[in-house]
């Protein structure tokens, strides 16, 4: 029996995927959850494993495709066992979504998996076979990169944690001929080859149109408060000093979040999303903190779920932990979801203020400038201080400028002294 699988849905209303390898060819035989291919939303590039154990017959869309959620992609032949179950794309529960998701067996049998001469087989779940068949530790864009540049990833020696192959790694590994591939372009000739063009895309192409959804549907204000901080860059020297912290990654990000989660409690209209087709606001008692990240795929805002949940080591450990993540490329579409606020540090590249688009859905998004030494008065003498300037930008549907200009107010107290926190907890 010939089933084909359709691309399914990867989640947040995502239409299409583009195919950006398969693991599998004709004639291999695959197992039920054993990745078959790698694909890139406008979000994240995803693995996707097999819904079915049978034979593959036909791969139906190439490398490099952009594909409708719905569209068959690749065919198997199953073994008969009588199972005249519907297309499981059809059924969104039967159909593997994320990485780490599976599809129900459709069949009970486990069959031996052919291997074609010279080609190395794909990964197979050790619950499913005896003999484990390890490739390289890598990430889904290092492992393209490694494919485009020709360079088998066995033969190189990961400097990650754990031997995990890095990008660098990649490259570093490349004869001095090889120039690492990057986004697919057109490269004319003659005059014209002063341009390039690259196509809209990917991360690019779904942040364009948030952005302008944004800016063209939400009233922007922006308020900016410049803060002595000096007393909150003492207090993360004090606290790197500490036994109870040792080993924690201690930025300005780590006490400007906290700081947010905080005064949320206290104005929770920046908080809120604007529900257009029930004509309500919707009032969140949760923090979904959203960190903007700049990746090699472009801008993603993954967040913090249950931020407000958190202490200063919890917050730590999780800006750590989604910031390794997103650089390498593998924060999936669940950590792009939900989120309630966001704040972006356009401080680490040196940039004092600006004026940031609200991530779609959001009431607010905060931006945290560098930390600088300058002159500033003091118990009532000019003197050397840290400073910083923070821009927030809100939705004014959602958000008086009153209860936005508290909101700044009171992050600012917090960074100004810190001990501010315990008296607005």
């Amino acid at each position: 029996m010939i089933k084909e699988f359709k691309l399914p849905d990867l989640g947040e209303g995502l239409t299409e995927s583009e195919i950006v390898s398969w693991h599998v060819a004709v004639g291999d035989t695959v197992v039920l959850n054993q990745v078959i291919a790698e694909v890139e939303t406008a979000k994240a590039v995803v693995e996707l494993p097999s819904p079915y154990d049978g034979v593959i017959t036909a791969i139906l869309e190439q490398p490099g495709t952009t594909v409708e959620v719905g569209a068959p992609i690749i065919a198997f032949e199953l073994a008969d066992s009588g199972d005249e179950a519907a297309q499981p794309a059809a059924s969104p529960k039967r159909v593997p979504t994320l990485v780490g998701y599976g599809a129900d067996p459709e069949s009970s049998k486990r069959p031996v998996r052919r291997q074609r001469i010279g080609v190395a087989a794909p990964e197979v779940p050790a619950a499913v076979t005896t003999t484990t068949l390890e490739r390289p530790r890598s990430t889904p864009p290092v492992r393209k990169l490694a494919r485009d540049m020709g360079i088998d990833l066995a033969s190189v020696r990961g400097s990650g944690a754990n031997g995990l192959i890095t990008r660098d790694d990649v490259v570093g590994a490349a004869p001095a001929t090889t120039v690492p591939a990057g986004p697919a372009v057109r490269q004319p000739s003659g005059d014209a080859a002063r341009e390039v063009r690259t196509p809209i895309k990917g991360v690019r192409k779904y942040t364009a149109a948030a952005m302008v959804a944004s800016a063209f549907t939400a009233p922007h204000v922006t308020e900016f408060l410049t803060v002595d901080v000096t007393a909150s860059m003492d207090f993360l020297e004090r606290l790197k000093a500490s036994r109870d912290y040792e080993g924690l990654k201690l930025t300005p990000l780590t006490l400007v979040a906290k700081a947010v989660c905080v005064a949320m409690g206290r104005q929770p209209s920046l908080n809120s999303r604007w529900d257009e087709a029930n004509g309500e606001i919707v009032t969140m008692h949760y923090v979904n903190l959203g960190i903007a990240a700049a990746t090699p795929r472009g801008l993603m805002v993954p967040n913090i779920k249950d931020a407000q949940l958190l202490d200063l080591k919890g917050l730590s450990t999780a800006l750590s932990e989604l910031t390794a993540t997103a650089r390498a490329g593998r924060t999936g579409p669940a950590e792009l979801a939900g989120g309630t606020f966001s704040i972006t540090n356009i401080g680490v590249f040196g940039i004092d203020a600006g004026t940031p688009i609200l991530n779609p859905g959001e009431a607010g998004i905060l931006a945290m400038g560098a930390v600088r030494r300058q002159p500033w008065e003091y118990q009532g003498q000019v003197a050397l201080r840290q400073l910083m300037t923070l821009s927030l930008s809100f939705d004014h549907r959602l958000v008086d400028g009153e209860q936005g200009s508290r909101f700044l107010a009171d992050i600012g107290a917090i960074l100004a002294d810190p001990a501010m926190a315990l008296a607005m907890a």
